[in-house]
């Protein structure tokens, strides 16, 4: 064994920088630099991506926060390489992530608000309906939101919510419960095609506050899938149109619209609505599968007035978790 030699070339390859595949500090970090251009460029054009092959950026868009979890890897990778050029192109998806979604985890507006509003898919396999609305009722919304409410189940949440809710209306299998009087209201049709006409799943009630009239859209738009021909959005996206058009002919200024939309605020499929509402500024709430929730899909979304920040709410006997805001409307 040649210990002279080998300690030269290792002395040798210290006086250079490089390491024993003859990378230096610059060249051994191409890799992760590399990735985390990629990921901040993800994160800052991700409307870019595509839609055309399999609704690729949709999907992208569904799960975008979770790029971020790129950052730490990335960092560690760096470290273990003891490359300065990595350890820099790793604060490029760090702002790009923080620009996008670090507001969201600001602490909470307490500021004075005009009604909390409260959105929840209750499942139509809920084993306990009374307990469901009982656990809601609890949250002392002044409006909530249900859907898929079924034939069999329905009574059970009218007769648990009837004495704190006085007024109510339900379309098919969404229905609003509300402690002001409800006036205009009325199915909206968002349908897609080749749907069957039992398919309602579109509401608008006005409702009486002491602030004014505002309108309220309850809606739960069509479930997407990943398939082998890609993420299969096209019923959601064709039914967010046909919403996006109601919101668009509302004529009361103040509008909220609470539903499970299937799609996050940053999925494109959403425009129609994103492009018309706002959504709330602090809150991840990830709603959705509630045993690990990995994204918001339950929306509450406003014009005219401002939800500073949603925050979900204890399980129910529900696959998503119940979202609520408290909601400041602007001057009439």
């Amino acid at each position: 064994m040649d210990v002279a030699g080998s300690g030269a070339r290792r002395t040798a390859r210290w006086r250079r920088g490089t390491d024993a595949r003859g990378r230096t500090p610059r060249t051994r970090g191409r890799v992760p630099a590399a990735l985390a251009v990629l990921s901040a460029a993800l994160l800052v054009f991700h409307s870019a991506v595509p839609n055309a092959a399999g609704r690729l950026g949709s999907a992208l868009e569904a799960f975008l926060p979770w790029l971020g979890l790129a950052v730490p890897v990335l960092l560690v990778s760096a470290l273990v390489r003891r490359s300065f050029t990595a350890l820099v192109a790793v604060l490029l998806p760090a702002a790009a992530w923080a620009g996008l979604f670090g507001g969201l985890l600001l602490p909470a507006d307490r500021g004075p608000h005009d009604i909390t509003v409260l959105q929840h898919n209750v499942s139509d396999e809920n084993p306990d309906p009374t307990g469901t609305a009982r656990a809601l009722i609890g949250s002392a919304p002044d409006l909530m939101a249900l859907e898929e409410l079924t034939p069999s189940a329905l009574p059970a949440y009218e007769a648990a919510l009837a004495a704190a809710y006085p007024y109510h209306a339900v379309e098919g299998t969404v229905g609003l419960w509300s402690r002001h009087p409800l006036t205009d209201v009325r199915r909206v049709d968002i349908r897609p095609e080749g749907i069957g006409e039992g398919w309602n799943r579109g509401l608008r009630c006005g409702v009486r506050t002491p602030r004014g009239e505002l309108a309220v859209y309850v809606a739960h738009l069509p479930s997407v899938r990943f398939r082998a021909s890609g993420f299969g959005s096209g019923p959601r996206d064709e039914s967010a149109r046909l919403l996006g058009a109601a919101l668009a002919a509302e004529q009361l200024e103040r509008v909220i619209l609470l539903g499970d939309l299937n799609g996050t605020v940053d999925d494109r499929g959403l425009a129609p609505l994103t492009s018309r509402l706002s959504a709330p500024r602090r809150g991840l709430a990830l709603s959705w599968p509630a045993a690990l929730p990995v994204a918001r899909i339950d929306q509450i979304l406003t014009r005219g007035a401002t939800a500073a920040e949603v925050r979900t709410l204890p399980a129910t006997g529900s696959d998503h978790l119940p979202v609520a805001a408290r909601i400041r409307l602007d001057a009439s």
